[in-house]
């Protein structure tokens, strides 16, 4: 039997598909007999903002949005659970590329250079970047010069328009090397964006996770264990919901796990992005 009371989930809305993929989640959910609808946010901040004020039972979250979000909570006494993430959200890592024929062959040459980033507050193409090269005794500002490529404030690099842009200016000889996560390494080597020979890896860091369903405190509990249920039993082979999980960019949704957000809990922590208590301290960072 259907309950007429949805289950509230948040997502951030970085791109058209967005609408398409959880009108299609909706149905799916609707056609198992559980009432679920989404709001969708224009930034993340937003998003984990309203976790705490009721509006959503559940959210969407990028790591950063993770990071915040646990901060809130422990500082209002809770603790906060995630219940599931996708296959591609677990063990990425992210790469450090220079051109083919750049005098460059370890970290220590990259001493006066110029390395480019993605967006102030992209996980992959920046903090955590930055949290293996300062692992590696390099900072910005004083041994390298770091250029960001800021697109789309507030949607914590759910986007590859940053990475590509840095990706681009490498090519062209405006820095010296560029930050990415490796599966757009290898989609813009697809796409001649970085050409065949062109470019090549410098350094790679720890494996990371990114995104996953993060529960708000005090959301029902039973009807977070069904939609938990019905999430995890979509199935690839399933002509209905394979077109949905390839939009989303995963093959089979995994249990949560918070194990692999520790180096950009660091960088969070040394590029001064939250405090302790969740609340927003970098200067520049518009969204």
């Amino acid at each position: 039997m259907t309950t007429n009371t949805p289950l509230m989930m948040g997502a951030v809305a970085y791109a058209p598909k967005v609408v398409t993929i959880w009108e299609g989640f909706k149905e799916y959910f609707r056609r198992h007999g559980f009432e679920f609808d989404y709001i969708l946010y224009s930034n993340y901040e937003r998003q984990v903002e309203a976790q705490f004020d009721g509006s959503i039972a559940l959210a969407w979250n990028s790591p950063l949005a993770w990071v915040r979000a646990e901060r809130m909570a422990r500082a209002r006494g809770h603790s906060l659970q995630t219940v599931a993430m996708r296959d591609s959200d677990c063990d990425l890592t992210s790469v450090l590329v220079t051109r083919a024929d750049a005098p460059i062959a370890t970290l220590a040459e990259l001493a006066g250079k110029t390395v480019g980033f993605g967006a102030i507050d992209s996980p992959q193409a920046r903090l955590i970047p930055l949290d293996h090269l300062r692992r590696n005794g390099l900072l910005a500002g004083r041994d390298f010069t770091a250029r960001r490529f800021d697109v789309l404030g507030g949607k914590h690099g759910d986007h590859i328009g940053g990475e590509r842009d840095a990706a681009l200016a490498l090519m062209a000889g405006e820095i010296d090397a560029a930050w990415m996560i490796d599966g757009n390494h290898m989609a813009f080597s697809r796409e001649g964006v970085l050409p065949a020979g062109a470019s090549r890896i410098l350094a790679r860091t720890e494996a990371f996770d990114h995104c996953n369903f993060t529960v708000s405190p005090g959301a029902p509990s039973a009807a977070i264990g069904r939609f938990t249920a019905l999430l995890l039993a979509m199935r690839w082979d399933d002509p209905a919901v394979r077109p949905l999980l390839e939009l989303e960019g995963l093959k089979a949704w995994l249990p949560g796990r918070s194990s692999g957000y520790d180096a950009l809990v660091r960088a969070v922590d040394d590029e001064r992005f939250y405090d302790a208590e969740g609340n927003i301290i970098a200067s520049d960072y518009q969204y």
